[in-house]
């Protein structure tokens, strides 16, 4: 049984920090029983140069799977990726990805489709995302995280993989720069909506320490209001880190490790 590991780890693959051998021997140094790398993809259509791209993905998963037979009997390593849904373009299905055949896929959202046709990006900068809105959602902040949501929602019931990433990932930048309100009940039924279609999908949400590695936010994606959703409606857990270097492999799991109950992947 695996009690110590991280499965959502960037490398020099795409906009990681260390190389794969690297993040393995800080996860030996650690005292891990696994690591798993989740390169970022957005297959079939790529958006941005340093994703897998078809070809990539293939040298990819030889690199990682020729580290894991170095390292047997000191460690597990898995290989899998952080799929992108876009609509219209790139999507986190298994079939997909067949000709890597990951160990797991972690299915998420980081670019929101608008009706014109463009798409915004939910993480880059404060800058960026509210000058995406103004531009692609009439300035309405609501109106574009209705539609993260609903992206979201639709990932999860269309496709085959297997974690639910970063959930709500439109939170990160509104500790520092504030441009919704959390509280307010129209942002409650998305998530509510959110709960139920991804419990309903039976995918494991990951709880994500990202954003405190990254100093965006004291907390972890989903919130805590959030995870109590899901937990009412019986979603099942994993701790990652969404290392983007191999000191943040295990980035808080101290403040969350005893607090929530998480599948233990064999």
């Amino acid at each position: 049984m695996i009690v110590r590991a991280n499965f959502h780890t960037h490398t020099t693959w795409c906009d990681g920090a260390d190389s794969p051998e690297a993040v393995i021997q800080a996860a030996i140094a650690r005292n891990f029983d696994a690591i798993g790398f989740s390169s970022h993809a957005m297959l079939p259509e790529n958006v941005l140069d340093w994703v897998l791209t078809p070809e990539k993905a293939l040298a990819y998963a030889a690199e990682i799977r020729s580290l894991a037979a170095k390292y047997a009997g000191r460690i597990r390593v898995f290989c899998g990726v952080e799929a992108d849904y876009i609509p219209g373009g790139a999507n986190p299905d298994r079939s997909t990805y067949a000709a890597i055949s990951p160990d797991y896929i972690i299915g998420s959202v980081h670019f929101v489709a608008a009706a014109d046709g463009a798409i915004v990006c939910v993480d880059n900068t404060p800058k960026d995302l509210m000058e995406g809105i103004t531009a692609h959602f009439g300035g309405s902040v609501e109106a574009y995280i209705r539609a993260y949501f609903r992206q979201v929602r639709e990932m999860v019931s269309r496709f085959d993989f297997d974690i639910a990433g970063h959930l709500d990932l439109v939170r990160k930048f509104n500790a520092k720069n504030p441009y919704f309100d959390e509280s307010s009940d129209w942002y409650a039924e998305e998530l509510a909506e959110t709960a139920d279609a991804v419990v309903a999908s039976g995918k494991l949400v990951e709880v994500n320490t990202g954003a405190i590695s990254r100093g965006w936010l004291d907390d972890a994606y989903p919130s805590p209001a959030f995870r109590a959703l899901l937990r009412q409606r019986g979603a099942r857990f994993v701790l990652s880190s969404d290392a983007h270097s191999a000191d943040a492999i295990d980035c808080a799991f101290d403040r969350f490790a005893d607090s929530e109950e998480y599948v233990r992947f064999k």
